[in-house]
């Protein structure tokens, strides 16, 4: 698995701009192969696209799994919206000039086959900590076990990996009302040392119980590269994750949304709730190289 985009696993950097594209109907390749065969020191980035696009490229591009986000409608009128885009970029850095001049770049590069349909900045929030204040990512597969996670691990489509993108909308006035045990309890961590809590005192709605979940046997693992985003007004989070099986994503989401036999949802969407909802395919180097001319 040594041909995947590499940028997917950088995890240093403060400064994210994240890029959804709407593209009509492609019938070849997508123009930027000279901004891809021309990167910036100290800039990563990370490319994905719909089934629609890579089909329009070549059919073989497209792996087995790859489908539109469809929207989930759970427990309590809650919503997961679908807003499929066509072509995402990720760009990450420690030099937030360096990551709207690239994100200007690949936008002029689309230009004339795609529209810029969402643009996102994250940041990095104190010690890695969401807008709650809670740390964000604690559980997150490590080292090698992220490549498991997150790619592919054989055939034509080996170092590839399904990714999801959400921009979800905080009510943070409402969450930062609730006591800090309360808000324990709403995530299923202490909020000073992101200490899971224990079974006796662990809610089956926390956040925790909805997303580490069991399906087939195992433990449904994705690794999350998301950053708090927005301003004070619209503050939120723009959630990223990568996995190796697309279907991790919807069980998931189906158990955060109560769509699960126990009928329980996830008591954080008491205080946030997703606005977006895409499904994108990040293909190894090999297969990048051929999507652009």
């Amino acid at each position: 698995m040594t041909n995947h985009q590499a940028a997917i696993f950088e995890e240093s950097h403060a400064h994210h701009l994240y890029l959804e594209f709407e593209t009509p109907v492609i019938t070849g390749a997508l123009p930027g192969a000279e901004l891809l065969a021309t990167p910036v020191s100290r800039v990563h980035e990370t490319l994905a696209f719909s089934g629609k696009v890579l089909d329009g490229i070549d059919h073989r591009l497209v792996p087995p799994e790859l489908k539109p986000f469809e929207a989930i409608v759970g427990r309590d009128e809650l919503v997961a919206p679908a807003t499929q885009g066509d072509v995402f970029v990720w760009i990450q850095s420690n030099q937030r000039d360096e990551v709207f001049a690239r994100g200007l770049a690949w936008t002029q590069a689309l230009d004339s086959v795609a529209q810029l349909k969402q643009e996102e900045h994250g940041f990095l929030f104190r010690d890695s900590r969401d807008l709650t204040g809670f740390i964000d990512g604690t559980s997150n597969p490590k080292d090698d076990e992220r490549l498991e996670v997150a790619l592919i691990d054989s055939g034509s489509h080996e170092g590839g990996s399904y990714v999801m993108t959400q921009r979800w909308l905080h009510d943070l006035a409402a969450f930062h009302a609730q006591a800090i045990e309360k808000q324990e309890r709403v995530i299923g961590r202490t909020k000073k040392s992101s200490i899971e809590l224990d079974e006796e005192h662990m809610p089956p709605d926390s956040h925790v119980s909805r997303t580490e979940i069991e399906r087939e046997g195992s433990e449904v693992e994705i690794y999350r590269r998301s950053t708090p985003t927005g301003g004070l007004t619209d503050a939120g989070l723009f959630f990223l994750a990568f996995s190796a099986e697309l279907r991790r994503f919807n069980w998931i989401l189906e158990s955060m949304l109560g769509k699960t036999e126990d009928n329980v949802r996830d008591q954080l969407l008491t205080f946030t709730k997703p606005v977006t909802g895409s499904f994108y395919f990040a293909p190894n180097m090999l297969a990048l190289n051929h999507i652009f001319a």
